[in-house]
């Protein structure tokens, strides 16, 4: 078992054999002065927090007449929860999704053959994702202790609606192909949320520890995104076509994967406060209409679609072909921008 853990890499077959492109511009030359894990103290939620947990227009649910008919006792809790879910989203993200794929990459074991500074990056990254994973759980803690809310259904264990979704994804590739759709799925998550995390820190309706959590957070994500650019930039050339043609018509729904609501985590929220299963389904519908979302998604993975344009991933009809009928080809031909980074990386 563990002699198996040791050999096994991401994309089967020798790494020899695939494309290799040497070119790679590091982001974490100054890492040790940068990084949250190195220079941001443990964020302690006030003890007398007041306000709003969550920005309601991220989770338009409590919008809804239905449920905003409620009182503004049941819409702050029901943000309280979308905080618990959001803290918990991150870790499991961190721990399931990114830090196994970059712990692979640091260990020479994505099945490519990637510069050395990608390695030692990756090391780095292993690093900063461990650190969002656990001060989002003891962040959690505080809340519940200061507020005296736990998060509803903790106890159930239901999983991020991002897992089963990816397990879904895997299920549809073939054998020889599968492990992909990890480095895939890393390289969505890596650069689609620095963008989700952007507006909350600014958010004065939030109490400030929960801004502070956030930004702690979105500064280190500026520079995974860069380089998780970069590792989509050797991963394409390097797929055979089968690879490509396999994997490509499945980028949207990686996407979707990542972007789209959880709606059973919000339908047991709603159930929480006495709505019937009529209601429920109501305000979800209502919340999230079908031509809306999938506009918000296209908007939100424009820069990443353009990623997947400038690495050659849509010169495939089918992989095309998907990308439209997700409704993501919106300014798809734009050229991507040179950076998402913060300007601190580039000093």
């Amino acid at each position: 078992m563990y002699l198996r853990a040791f050999q096994e890499q991401m994309l089967q077959g020798p790494a020899t054999a695939r494309l290799r492109i040497g070119e790679y511009t590091s982001y974490f030359e100054r890492w040790d002065a940068l990084a949250s894990v190195r220079r941001r103290p443990r964020r302690e939620v006030e003890t007398d927090p007041i306000g709003l947990y969550f920005p309601p227009e991220m989770h338009p649910v409590v919008l809804h007449p239905i449920v905003a008919g409620r009182g503004e006792s049941v819409v702050k809790g029901l943000l309280l929860q979308r905080l618990y879910d959001y803290l918990e989203f991150t870790t499991e993200l961190e721990n399931l999704a990114v830090i196994p794929v970059a712990t692979k990459i640091s260990r020479g074991r994505s099945g490519l053959i990637l510069p050395e500074r990608m390695r030692a990056d990756a090391h780095k990254i292993v690093t900063d994702e461990a650190w969002h994973a656990q001060f989002s759980y003891d962040f959690a803690q505080q809340v519940v202790a200061a507020t005296g809310c736990p998060k509803l259904g903790a106890e159930e264990a239901v999983a991020p609606a991002f897992l089963p979704r990816l397990d879904e994804l895997r299920e549809q590739l073939p054998h020889e192909v599968r492990g992909v759709e990890s480095l895939l799925f890393a390289i969505v998550s890596e650069t689609l949320i620095s963008g989700i995390l952007s507006d909350i820190p600014r958010d004065d309706r939030l109490p400030q520890s929960v801004r502070e959590v956030v930004h702690d957070h979105a500064e280190d994500e500026g520079r995974h995104h860069v380089y998780f650019r970069s590792v989509l930039r050797h991963l394409w050339p390097a797929l055979t076509v089968r690879e490509r043609r396999a994997v490509g018509p499945l980028i949207p729904a990686a996407i979707n994967a990542f972007l789209e609501p959880d709606y059973i985590r919000t339908a047991q929220h709603l159930s929480g406060i006495g709505l019937t299963s009529e209601e429920i389904d109501q305000v979800i519908t209502e919340s999230w209409p079908l031509n809306e979302l999938r506009q918000s998604i296209a908007d939100a993975a424009s820069q990443l679609t353009r990623y997947f344009v400038e690495a050659g991933a849509l010169d495939d009809a089918q992989t095309l072909t998907s990308f439209g009928e997700a409704g993501l080809l919106v300014n798809a031909r734009e050229p991507a921008e040179p950076s998402n980074a913060p300007k601190e990386l580039a000093s």
